[in-house]
């Protein structure tokens, strides 16, 4: 026996793996222990396949990780990915079966110093939201046209030259006040803060346009303080913004009343376009002459017909006259006719009364009241004689039956002189006692010596 089979043989049951099991519990047991994770490094050999993903490693000092990021998530980015730049990327740990490569899957990348930038920037938007200085209800009406414009910008960028030019071209007779701060750098957010104040101490503008061209994160970051965005919220005039390109948002777009998304926009937004407005006014006057010619042409038509229909008083009296007398006539005639009408009906009322006087009621009523006694009187007297024929068949057949009838036969009745109770059975009296005997004429007490059955 060989060494090895010495020292395998007691391996009879072997669980052996084969490289595809291998990798496939390597990558569960590597998602499953390890959570989606955040992962900052600079990023070398990247390339992007023909379907649109891409790959590149992550390194740093020390060592370096591969990395995927597919196409449904590369889209999104904000910047186009480089070898040598440093980026922060959300990640989930995984193992490529196929060739048995650890590697990361990224779901989203930003670049490292402007992500520490977005984390404050969302930080700052959470808070201050929920403090409510980004409600609605807080938010001014922009006027429609303003008497004065203000500009919070700086006065050598570009963005004045802007709106400077787009105000011109739209409305030029509004004038406009330059308040120039410093739109970028160290303490700019607290020199523009410090302007608004003073511009609504002033309160002499009907609404400011806050303005800077495009750039970065970090030069947009002064519109992102909390100094700013306070102050522009405690500033009694309505304020617009036009703060770099339509893609950047700052924390003071959120807190203005109206947001633009250029210089240029927020031109057009506080400004009426003066082409439109002449336009509108032409329509107006031309709707309104044809009104005015419209109302009289319509006056004169009305003027006609009355002329046409103007009488000369005289002629309209004498057509009263007639018509007064014809109703004169006419009032006369009704009125004889309704006294003759009248006159029929009360004859026709007074023939009928005379039909149903009360003195023929009242003597048919009198002849009823006699036959009514005289019946009454012969059934009271057949009812007396009737009740005292029964009365006496009763008292006969009372009498009949009654006690007296059996006393004058000869018998008595035996009460006890004690209760009164009379004597059925010799049960009931003992010898000694007395007792009352009542006969057909008086009675008698007698004393009981001997019972006998």
């Amino acid at each position: 026996m060989s060494y090895s089979q010495a020292t395998f043989k007691p391996f009879v049951h072997r669980d052996i793996y084969t490289v595809s099991r291998l990798n496939f519990e390597v990558r569960d047991l590597l998602t499953a222990e390890l959570p989606i994770i955040w992962i900052e490094g600079e990023i070398s050999n990247s390339r992007r396949s023909g379907p649109g993903h891409l790959y590149f490693t992550l390194k740093d000092e020390d060592c370096q990780v591969s990395c995927a990021m597919f196409r449904n998530r590369n889209l999104t980015l904000a910047f186009t990915p480089e070898d040598g730049l440093r980026v922060l990327a959300y990640t989930k740990v995984d193992l490529y079966p196929t060739r048995g490569t650890f590697q990361l899957i990224v779901e989203h990348m930003e670049q490292s110093g402007e992500g520490a930038l977005h984390r404050a920037f969302d930080a700052l938007k959470a808070r201050l939201s929920k403090e409510g200085l980004f409600n609605q209800s807080h938010k001014r009406d922009v006027p429609a046209l303003p008497k004065k414009i203000g500009l919070v910008t700086s006065p050598t960028g570009a963005a004045v030259r802007d709106i400077l030019s787009v105000l011109a071209r739209r409305f030029p007779a509004i004038p406009v006040v330059i308040y120039p701060v410093a739109v970028q750098g160290k303490r700019a957010a607290e020199k523009i803060a410090s302007m608004f104040e003073r511009i609504a101490e002033r309160a002499d503008c009907d609404v400011l346009v806050l303005a800077r061209g495009g750039g970065s994160l970090e030069d947009l970051w002064a519109f992102n303080e909390e100094v700013l965005a306070r102050a522009m919220f405690r500033c009694s005039i309505p304020i617009v913004t036009g703060i770099g390109h339509e893609i950047d948002f700052t924390i003071a777009d959120f807190v203005a009343d109206q947001r633009a998304a250029t210089p240029s926009a927020a031109a057009e937004l506080i400004t009426p376009d003066t082409q439109d407005w002449k336009q509108r006014f032409a329509e107006l006057t031309e709707r309104l002459q044809h009104a005015l010619i419209s109302q009289i042409d319509h006056r004169r038509e009305r003027l006609g017909w009355a002329m046409k229909r103007l009488i000369h008083p005289r002629r309209r009296l004498q057509d009263m006259e007639q018509r007064t007398d014809d109703v004169r006539l006419r009032l006369t005639r009704s009125v004889k006719n309704r006294m003759a009408e009248y006159a029929r009906d009360v004859s026709i009322l007074d023939a009928r009364l005379s039909r149903h006087t009360p003195e023929a009621i009242v003597k048919s009523h009198q002849g009823e009241c006699q036959s009514l006694n005289r019946r009454l009187a012969l059934a009271i007297v057949k009812c007396v004689s009737e009740k005292r024929a029964h009365l006496l068949s009763l008292r006969r057949a009372f009498e009949a039956v009654g006690p007296q009838q059996t006393l004058e036969r000869g018998y008595a009745i035996i009460t006890r002189e004690a209760n009164g109770d009379i004597v059925r059975d010799t049960n009931t009296v003992k010898p000694g006692e007395h007792v009352r005997a009542r006969l057909k004429s008086g009675s008698l007490t007698a004393q009981v010596k001997i019972i006998s059955a």
